[in-house]
């Protein structure tokens, strides 16, 4: 079973754009498709429908090497960002799994705005939780420390607003030391996220 290693975590000192993507491409992404498939099978069964699996490939870019990486679940056959979808990714320090509402999804004021109706569901979720407000930031906020209604109104009222929410695990977390116990750590991330995910989804 594959799983991440310090040598992924490498990969965002390598330089130059091609340089890094040939190594993005060799080391990570063959780990984010085997974990994906396996979650998008373990969800798909749950919420009875079918993921589909979406790999970044960073093809916008021409000079910067990617900071970091990332792989998506959707619903959606083409393309994910339009819709709640859930993300495996990672920076130089960790590795996140997201519920991702990013880049203006549809209904996004209507996701909100339910978000902000269903508080309860966010304090079912565990401690160890974590929000991002800009997916292109490495910045985070633990959830049980967060001012989650000022999140949801301003991913609702400003236009490039955003919202993720899930766990991330270190480089240095021993936890990566057991490829089952990790995988399965991700897998009851996303499922502890499933209220949320279908409230989303509800609106779209």
């Amino acid at each position: 079973m594959l799983m991440f290693t310090e040598k992924d975590f490498d990969v965002f000192t390598i330089e130059g754009l091609d340089q890094r993507m040939e190594g993005i491409r060799a080391v990570i992404q063959p780990k984010f498709q085997e974990l994906d498939d396996y979650f998008a099978e373990q969800l798909g069964e749950q919420l009875e429908t079918e993921f589909f699996v979406h790999i970044a490939q960073h093809r916008r870019r021409t000079v910067y090497p990617p900071e970091n990486t990332w792989s998506a679940l959707s619903q959606k056959k083409r393309g994910y960002k339009m819709d709640a979808h859930f993300q495996l990714g990672i920076w130089p320090d960790y590795l996140f799994m997201w519920l991702s509402l990013i880049d203006n999804p549809k209904n996004e004021k209507e996701i909100a705005q339910a978000f902000l109706d269903n508080q309860k569901l966010f304090k079912q979720l565990p401690d160890d939780f974590y929000v991002s407000i800009d997916h292109t930031q490495p910045q985070i906020e633990r959830l049980n420390e967060a001012d989650l209604e000022k999140i949801l109104v301003r991913f609702r009222d400003v236009k490039k607003g955003e919202f993720q929410i899930g766990r991330i695990i270190e480089k240095t977390d021993p936890l990566l030391n057991d490829p089952n116990k990790a995988r399965e750590y991700m897998l009851q991330t996303y499922e502890a996220l499933l209220p949320l995910y279908q409230l989303a989804k509800k609106h779209q």
